[in-house]
């Protein structure tokens, strides 16, 4: 049973086209951890660009690049954004111009772009641990739901960094021993 609030969402990709649920933006920083969300109720992507980087930039004032997804193109977003952070990582729809063949060739384009792949990787975390499926059906649930998933995937990154700090900590100290026992044995 879907609920009003519900909405036939257009994937753009081969296998299944079309989806019903409700669109989700989010923003991650370098490190892996989801800065911002926003739940797009009948929003589309080019709507809500320079509002939720401006949003996004009053919790995290240091933001300097950001990459979008096709869907967020505007020409008018393009010219905003570029405003408000050094590299702008946007992809234009449709055939490209050969202006925007150097903007998408030049170096503060890729920067921006080079990051792209890990926000994908998110959503995917996001969606394999729970938050594909909503089992409330009230919109104020969904809400509540998907915070908590984003608060669960940036507390499961977290647990990564420490692992990886602790497991570098243990090598250095390894090294460090063997490089004292091979000092001796000389």
């Amino acid at each position: 049973m879907y609920k009003p609030y519900t909405e036939w969402i257009n994937k753009g990709k081969a296998g299944v086209p079309v989806e019903l649920g409700v669109k989700v933006c989010v923003m991650e920083d370098q490190l892996g951890f989801i800065l911002n969300h926003r739940v797009m109720y009948k929003e589309t992507d080019d709507k809500i660009a320079v509002e939720f980087l401006k949003d996004t930039q009053e919790l995290f004032p240091n933001i300097n690049s950001i990459s979008y997804d096709r869907g967020f193109w505007s020409k008018v977003n393009f010219e905003a954004i570029k405003e408000l952070v050094a590299y702008v990582g946007m992809p234009k729809k449709g055939k490209l111009s050969k202006d925007d063949k150097v903007r998408q060739d030049s170096e503060g384009y890729t920067i921006a772009r080079e990051k792209h792949p890990a926000i994908e990787s998110a959503i995917n975390a996001l969606q394999q641990h729970g938050c594909n499926f909503c089992p409330d059906y009230s919109q104020d649930s969904f809400e509540r739901y998907t915070s908590t998933a984003i608060v669960s995937r940036n507390l499961i990154r977290l647990g990564d960094v420490i692992i990886q700090k602790e497991q570098k900590r243990l090598d250095r100290k390894k090294y460090t021993f063997k490089s004292h026992v091979f000092s001796k044995a000389a």
